[in-house]
């Protein structure tokens, strides 16, 4: 759901005093994200396990739940879970990532879905991010988006997962998600 009707800069979102709500300028338009029980279970589950297995493979990165992710001018999204590699860390005392994570996390909820699948993903995309999983919790499906190369300049990989099946990537060796496991939330 859409919070302005007036069109915002990343600085300016940023200068605004905090909310209890949680909120993502898309376009320069805030939109405030409204997460069900079970997008918070899905995306914990992805987080927790995200960060079990950096916790068995150190110096492979971050992870972390949602934070300011600064794209551009107009763009400051604020992913489920994220992961960058080890030399993309942001500093200890960082408040937000500058740029794209390499691995971005998007659960549906029913406010942000048209955004996640539509606008989200473009801009992703053009902004560099390796690779993007869409979570639907409608289908219990994941959709996958990503780049076959680092130097590819569009997703050129597009997979849909579900129930059942193992959910892995080449950007986290040894790295599994059980799909079936995932969705029983």
């Amino acid at each position: 759901m859409a919070l302005t009707a007036t069109r915002f800069t990343a600085d300016e979102y940023f200068a605004l005093p905090p909310t209890e709500q949680r909120t993502q300028l898309i376009n320069g338009e805030i939109v405030v994200t409204e997460a069900a029980l079970r997008h918070q279970r899905l995306a914990f589950e992805i987080g927790r396990l995200l960060a079990n297995w950096l916790a068995e493979n150190p110096g492979r990165g971050e992870a972390g739940m949602p934070v300011d992710v600064h794209l551009d001018d107009f763009n400051v999204f604020a992913p489920d879970v994220w992961w960058v590699p080890e030399d993309a860390r942001p500093a200890r005392d960082a408040k937000r990532i500058i740029g794209p994570p390499a691995l971005a996390v998007e659960v549906r909820s029913p406010s942000t879905w048209r955004y996640d699948v539509g606008v989200k993903k473009r801009i992703y995309e053009a902004r560099g991010l390796a690779e993007l999983w869409l979570v639907d919790t409608a289908s219990d499906t994941v959709l996958i988006y990503r780049r076959s190369s680092p130097k590819a300049a569009e997703f050129d990989v597009e997979l849909e997962l579900a129930a059942g099946e193992q959910l892995t990537t080449p950007l986290l060796s040894g790295f599994g998600l059980d799909l079936a496991a995932l969705f029983d939330r």
